[in-house]
């Protein structure tokens, strides 16, 4: 995926978090804290993606960075996460994180700028 799309900056983080606040806090928190898209890629230069998954919990969230918020929906994400769920349910974590990576792929390629003299994808949000 990072070849096809180079501007993208994917993190994956496994982490059993505490119980005394809510999964969405400590994702939310984690995003904005951890810089990782880097200090220059800021608002809609900001093409980072965090998935968290909490084995704890059995809690995961996708997180777009601001570049990506209007391309990539909502519901798209939640759905991939739910195409994960029977694989992080039988403990198969990286069985289902193949699962988000193959949608991911294919939502980016869906909101890619496209080479109209080629036809080829050009990587580009």
């Amino acid at each position: 995926m990072q070849q096809r799309f180079p501007q993208l900056v994917l993190q994956i983080v496994i982490q059993s978090f505490p119980s005394e606040h809510p999964f969405a806090m400590h994702v939310f928190w984690l995003f904005n804290a951890a810089n990782f898209a880097g200090g220059l890629n800021r608002g809609k230069e900001n093409h980072a993606l965090l998935i968290v998954l909490d084995p704890t919990r059995n809690e995961a969230a996708i997180i777009p960075g601001y570049g990506l918020e209007l391309l990539l929906s909502t519901e798209a994400l939640d759905h991939l996460l739910e195409l994960a769920g029977p694989s992080w349910d039988n403990n198969r974590w990286a069985e289902g994180l193949n699962r988000v990576m193959d949608g991911l792929d294919q939502l980016l390629e869906s909101v890619a700028i496209i080479d109209s003299k080629s036809g080829d994808l050009e990587g580009e949000f």
